[in-house]
């Protein structure tokens, strides 16, 4: 393809292959695709491929991390994580950790957390990271409670003890170590583990280590229910390794520099850019900043020294970095001085988002960006992506090597379902839960749907199509798709409105409910004097003349909001509304505020309804 179109300027070189995808029709509609790249042969185990990194270059820094106060940065070699590794892992199996006694880790990422982690795994007991917002954020802990239960861990991590000591008290430690790195009261300190002289019974454990061996359980954010524990074989992981090398072009001498926040207890940060850092011998440094006013100027600071070839973060985060960019060349410049590709995941990136940025690294280099995505859930690994030059997003891509997508058609849309190495078996101890998720030929079924770019040309690659389950009919009978209106809209209104919860099921219109920017409404607020009154209302009537200019391009009622209110209380991760990565929850927000949803829907305008 080619990387200069209708005169604009042209793109950045991708250093990826371009795709090769053979398709094959089968019977009722249903469609399949798969690439026909070759896969080299995958590592033995996540252990085994940091074992061979220390031993080609022991000196590379592998993890960094900022001390307190955006302190100097503390880094780990290669070398010496493979050392410690071996002498925590001598000190797990001490304690009884094994294949069926897991490792529970509650903190956020750190040097700590990531040594725990393959100290575990080296002598296979499966690393259970979990969520830190259901320790620290949750008022009742039923969450972490629910997690505890399932896994049944023999150890606990944590980085400091006193976020965590209610959470702690909540559980039935009889029996269980609690680690910490701080070694304060009531934990054993990391350091202490770290001095075990490692004995045979570690390099025997490794011995044992294959495809099959459970490495990690990763919760589900719990979006449809609580959370469920997908186990992550060595082989899984390994095969995400594998299928991403398969599409990569020639290597570079250039050490990779990776930043990223993306929580370690979700697939795309704890397996996909962690492990792909580790595959490549690469430098990951630990960013403790995130997309969320107040905390994104410590990734704006960590972006300016690290200067990463690559950066992945929610769709949220580029709306960000790009305001960022444009009140500070310097920022800019300093972004775009190594940058190969941005990467986003778990949602769609708006057109606005993607034209800013682009007019960005214009300015910056001359040429234009490749922005790439990811597709993937917590029990798939990541199996689409897009890995060439495209002029627009929205794309979910093409199956990476190795895996089968299979497009089944369910309602009005065809549903995504996927086959292969990096596919899960089943949830632990769900065999219920199990019989639903895999349909008759064994394929995982996502909920998520997607439609061919250009039905004729397949290795242009697939649009997502909104998720099955959240998509509803107006009471015309006109679909909805929930999953590529909400962020026309957020687009729509940027930078007023931060997200949105599309309604209106078995409705004359649709309705939407607004968080809007608190930077927006920060500015309106001093504008008007303080007054937090007048300074929602000015936002909503400015959200107003944006969404009926938005209305005003569309062609039918299942794209037009016709009615809004303001929410002023943020989405709670309790009632299930947010995930910790700031995904919103369509349904359990609706159910959670039926009240805001039913004023949408009254004859006569309710208080705090905008009319469009």
């Amino acid at each position: 393809m080619s990387a200069q179109a209708g005169g604009q300027p042209p793109f950045k070189p991708l250093p990826y292959k371009a795709p090769d995808i053979e398709v094959t029709r089968g019977e009722g509609g249903v469609v399949y695709l798969r690439s026909r790249t070759p896969v080299p042969p995958p590592a033995r185990s996540i252990p085994h491929i940091l074992d061979e990194r220390a031993a080609a270059h022991a000196d590379r820094p592998w993890l960094r991390q900022r001390q307190p106060n955006h302190g100097p940065w503390r880094e780990v070699t290669y070398g010496d994580a493979a050392r410690i590794t071996r002498s925590v892992a001598q000190a797990l199996l001490d304690r009884g950790l094994g294949p069926d006694a897991p490792l529970m880790i509650l903190s956020g990422n750190s040097i700590e957390h990531a040594l725990m982690s393959l100290s575990a795994q080296r002598i296979g007991a499966p690393a259970t990271p979990i969520s830190q917002a259901y320790s620290i954020m949750s008022t009742d802990f039923a969450k972490l409670k629910h997690c505890f239960a399932a896994v049944k861990p023999k150890a606990i991590f944590v980085q400091t003890m006193d976020p965590f000591r209610k959470a702690l008290a909540t559980l039935d430690l009889t029996g269980v170590s609690v680690i910490s790195a701080d070694g304060s009261e009531g934990s054993e300190a990391f350091a202490k583990l770290a001095e075990t002289a490692p004995s045979s019974l570690v390099d025997t454990a490794m011995q044992w280590l294959g495809p099959d061996s459970v490495g990690k359980y990763l919760f589900t954010s719990g979006s449809t229910g609580m959370p469920k524990p997908a186990p992550q074989s060595q082989g899984q992981m390994t095969a995400q390794i594998a299928a991403r090398s398969a599409i990569e072009g020639e290597p570079s001498d250039e050490v990779p520099q990776a930043l990223d926040w993306m929580p370690w207890s979700h697939i795309s940060g704890g397996n996909v850019n962690f492990n792909n850092v580790l595959s490549l011998g690469g430098t990951f440094h630990i960013d403790e900043g995130r997309p969320m006013p107040g905390l994104f100027q410590t990734t704006i600071a960590n972006l300016k020294d690290v200067r990463p070839q690559s950066f992945g973060s929610a769709p949220i985060a580029f709306g960000m970095l790009a305001e960022a960019m444009e009140a500070d060349p310097e920022l800019r410049d300093a972004v775009f001085s190594r940058m190969q590709a941005f990467i986003y995941g778990g949602a769609t990136l708006s057109d606005d988002v993607y034209e800013r940025i682009q007019k960005l690294s214009v300015q910056s280099t001359g040429m234009r960006i490749p922005l790439l995505t990811m597709y993937g859930a917590t029990e798939t690994q990541g199996v689409t992506m897009t890995h060439w030059i495209l002029e627009r997003v929205g794309m979910v891509g093409v199956p990476l090597p190795g895996t089968t997508l299979k497009l089944a058609p369910v309602g009005a849309k065809m549903e995504v379902r996927v086959k292969g190495p990096m596919v899960m078996r089943g949830y632990l101890n769900m065999p219920e839960k199990n019989a639903q998720v895999f349909d008759e030929e064994g394929f995982y079924c996502l909920g998520d749907a997607a439609r061919f770019e250009d039905p004729e040309r397949p290795e242009k690659g697939l649009v997502f199509d909104g998720r099955v389950t959240e998509d509803f009919k107006l009471d015309s009978g006109t679909w909805v798709s929930v999953g590529t209106l909400r962020p026309d809209i957020v687009a729509a209104c940027a930078p007023l409105v931060f997200d949105a919860v599309v309604c209106g099921q078995d409705k004359p219109f649709i309705g939407a409910l607004l968080w809007p920017s608190p930077a927006a409404v920060k500015a309106a607020a001093e504008a008007s004097g303080g007054d937090m009154a007048a300074a929602v209302g000015s936002v909503a009537a400015a959200i107003k003349a944006k969404l009926a200019a938005f209305n005003a391009t569309q062609t039918g009622s299942s794209r037009r909001v016709t009615r809004f209110r303001i929410l002023t209380s943020p989405p709670s991760l309790d009632a299930g509304e947010i995930t910790d990565k700031g995904y919103v929850n369509q349904r359990e927000t609706q159910a959670n505020r039926a009240a805001e949803v039913a004023s949408l829907f009254t004859a006569e305008a309710a208080p705090g309804v905008v009319l469009v």
